[in-house]
């Protein structure tokens, strides 16, 4: 995706959100807080986005969106049911108009112990919303 298509992509989830009267929260591990530059980048943003969590390491997403370390131990930190787990975290966490949150998780280099079912390069995605 271009820088030109993300953008476009980020001020149409916006306006979106505005019509909808919703706010947005992301919680974000390997894209280390991406998502939410992207969309903090377009003018009037702060009307929608209420806040983003960057959660890199696995004591973070137990600190600060409630993961449970059972999760990460059964289905790793990169995951559909960790980046699910996130997402419900940004969701409960969140001082909002009952925001959609969107989390990511994903094995960003070689260094970091990919697995068959993790590949490197790897990005489970999750959305919930409270609507």
């Amino acid at each position: 995706m271009s820088g030109s298509d993300a953008r476009a992509l980020s001020r149409s989830l916006l306006d979106l959100c505005r019509m909808r009267k919703l706010t947005i929260a992301t919680a974000e591990s390997c894209t280390g807080g991406l998502v939410a530059a992207a969309l903090t980048d377009i003018p009037g943003s702060s009307d929608v986005i209420d806040r983003g969590f960057v959660t890199y390491s696995n004591d973070a997403k137990r600190a600060m969106l409630g993961v449970k370390a059972t999760t990460l131990s059964t289905f790793g930190a990169v995951s559909r049911e960790t980046a699910t787990a996130m997402a419900i975290g940004a969701l409960e966490k969140a001082i909002s108009r009952w925001p959609p949150a969107t989390a990511a998780s994903c094995i960003a280099n070689a260094g970091s112990a990919p697995s068959a079912a993790a590949p490197c390069g790897s990005v489970p995605w999750s959305r919930r919303c409270a609507c």
